[in-house]
């Protein structure tokens, strides 16, 4: 398999710096470029089409979020993790709002950081507890059901419902009696189908298609 193409955008060398050495390690990513802000993520992207990008939140020129959510209107496929050292749920809520994937924190264990990575590459991180709340709050009445309107077959509302209540896609495969590369490919046609591009998104649309109460 080829390794993941990493993009690093920090303001501190000091930070990059740290974020290589934990990569470099490891056979299955690849840092590909750095950049110091949001405006030189947007131009390395389009210029390098990394696969995984880790974007730090507070930078000059422009910040993380800005430049989070432009990428992901040009390329949706790109994955953009947050790194950060605050574990701030509004910021990071935002983050998620706007695309990203995930968000891995600065002080994080390196192994913690690389297993979390290898999620996130494979879209298999569950949301958190915090995450799930800020979007229970976010839609505190469902809407009345009306599946005709929805582009997905039985099963991947099936898929979609148990992502909603925060199960990870071994917990799904477990409850539905099919395998993880089954759900996996289930998730990526309903990510495709809704043009949503993580858990967080699909959860907010289950929300507000009354489909979880």
């Amino acid at each position: 398999m080829n390794p993941f193409r990493i993009l690093i955008v920090d303001d501190h060398a000091h930070a990059r710096e740290g974020i290589r050495e934990i990569l470099e390690e490891y056979e299955d990513f690849l840092i590909i470029g750095e950049a110091k802000n949001g405006e030189e993520a947007i131009q390395l992207t389009e210029q390098l089409m990394p696969d995984i990008i880790l974007m730090d939140i507070e930078m000059p020129v422009m910040d993380g979020l800005e430049a989070t959510k432009r990428i992901k209107l040009t390329f949706p496929y790109v994955k953009i993790v947050m790194i950060t050292v605050s574990d701030d749920i509004t910021d990071l809520f935002d983050a998620l709002k706007k695309g990203a994937q995930g968000y891995l924190l600065k002080n994080f264990q390196s192994d913690t950081w690389i297993e979390h990575l290898r999620a996130f590459a494979s879209d298999e991180v569950p949301m958190s507890k915090e995450i799930a709340f800020q979007i229970l709050k976010e839609f505190p009445q469902s809407k009345a059901i009306n599946t005709e309107k929805i582009p997905l077959s039985s099963r991947e509302l099936e898929v979609l419902k148990l992502v909603a209540k925060g199960m990870s896609n071994r917990e799904i495969s477990e409850t539905l009696i099919i395998s993880e590369h089954t759900v996996k490919s289930h998730l990526k046609n309903i990510l495709s189908k809704l043009h949503l591009d993580n858990r967080v998104q699909l959860t907010s649309y289950a929300y507000q298609q009354g489909l979880v109460e």
